[in-house]
């Protein structure tokens, strides 16, 4: 009898590791069930593109059922709760799906609830966020309407969130954009960050520095968003530490775009398949659940502390896919993801410093070149490249992809 997989989460990691799957088993060997509640699915790595005016919403945009391997069923469904102890989930319409092998990777919810205004703020009054697909168009509204005068803020929520290097991208964007119009020194742009750095690994933190000094951006470091008056267009703002903390700053804005607080759902931090903090509860290696043997678990809402970028997801899912089958088979686990991420850092239009790191904040650059650099060809790989590789080969699983060394997949 064909053992029962069952992938809960039809996103990026789900699909990819469903159609990798796909093509090494037999239809006698592996029944294959994805549960995805949504009928789009979306190229998140292109939102900060379409927010800086290069990319159409539209491009990034395709239907979940072409997406799905046709050995592959899909439920459209969502996972309504978990019970590990004995291979079953509940789906949102009521039944019960029995598994042998369960893959959980659902991704992140937006909790814009946990910023005062933010919600009823949205779309309006020169506030947006690239990491809603109904609000990054709105994003370049505001950027492109911009006066001299105008004052623009960007804010950065508490870790850990997808594409950690996304709030100050667009950022530097809109200062470029405003640069080539000749009224960025007649503006006044704020990156406000929970963080106490630019970024978690020194090498590249040092170069984004300079970055928005160049711009003459004014970094704040420790301020968390947490109020928004759309009609009064102010952002207020918790210090989160040094000789300030604890105190309340308000500002004024023209357009404030938002990173919002996110966490893996509900259904996934009430479940026994979560850890302290809410995520599903892996080895960081191996990828395989910490307590339940027949679980693994891949993207962002894994525990694994690697940077939540779809490049983490590009070198997760083969060792996902390595382990399932080992498992099923017999043999010895794959230790091998070594936290892998890239962040492709957009600092003008034409320009991007491709971040490639690992466990520790290790610099693992793939190319012979120095990854402090800005460089165009960066920017080509980003706007171009990347689209190409993720619709055609990522996501139908094409082990050679997946493995080989070349990044062609990156975060939001």
């Amino acid at each position: 009898m064909a053992k029962h997989v069952v992938i809960a989460g039809g996103g990026t990691a789900g699909i990819t590791v469903a159609a990798s799957l796909a093509r090494q088993v037999k239809n006698s060997e592996v029944d294959i069930t994805v549960i995805e509640p949504s009928a789009d699915h979306y190229y998140q790595p292109a939102f900060t593109l379409v927010g800086a005016g290069t990319y159409s919403l539209e491009e990034t945009r395709r239907d979940v059922r072409k997406l799905i391997p046709p050995k592959v069923n899909w439920m459209r469904d969502s996972v309504a709760g978990f019970d590990a102890e004995n291979n079953t989930l509940k789906v949102g319409s009521g039944a019960t799906v029995s598994y042998d092998y369960l893959v959980v990777c659902p991704g992140l919810e937006l909790n814009w609830e946990k910023i005062q205004g933010a919600g009823e703020a949205l779309g309006q009054n020169g506030v947006s966020s690239n990491y809603s697909p109904a609000h990054a168009e709105y994003t370049w509204e505001g950027i492109k309407n911009l006066k001299p005068g105008a004052k623009a803020l960007f804010t950065q929520a508490p870790l850990p969130f997808k594409c950690p290097g996304a709030p100050q991208k667009i950022a530097y964007l809109a200062a470029d954009h405003l640069q080539n119009k000749g009224i960025l020194k007649d503006c006044e742009l704020h990156f406000l960050t929970h963080a106490p750095g630019m970024f978690s690994v020194p090498l590249f933190a040092a170069e984004l520095k300079d970055v928005a000094a160049r711009y003459g951006i004014h970094v704040h470091f420790q301020h968390n968003l947490v109020a928004v008056d759309g009609q009064q267009k102010n952002a207020t703002f918790e210090v989160a530490g040094g000789d300030q903390k604890g105190k309340s700053v308000t500002m004024d804005f023209d357009i404030l775009h938002m990173t919002p607080p996110q966490s893996p759902p509900e259904v996934i931090k009430t479940s026994a398949l979560a850890n302290e903090g809410g995520f599903v509860d892996l080895n960081q290696n191996t990828m395989q659940h910490t307590r339940f043997a027949n679980v693994f678990g891949l993207g962002d809402a894994g525990s694994t502390p690697n940077s939540k970028t779809a490049a983490a997801v590009r070198k997760q899912a083969p060792i996902v896919v390595k382990n399932l089958l080992t498992l099923i088979n017999g043999g010895e686990l794959d230790t091998g993801y070594d936290g892998y991420a890239s962040c492709p850092l957009t600092t003008a239009y034409g320009k991007v410093i491709m971040a490639e790191f690992c466990y520790g904040g290790k610099v693992t650059p793939t190319f012979p070149l120095d990854p402090r650099k800005e460089r165009w060809s960066y920017w080509w790989i980003k706007t171009t490249g990347l689209p190409v590789f993720y619709w055609n080969y990522m996501l139908k699983g094409y082990e050679w992809f997946l493995k080989h060394d070349t990044d062609f997949v990156e975060p939001a």
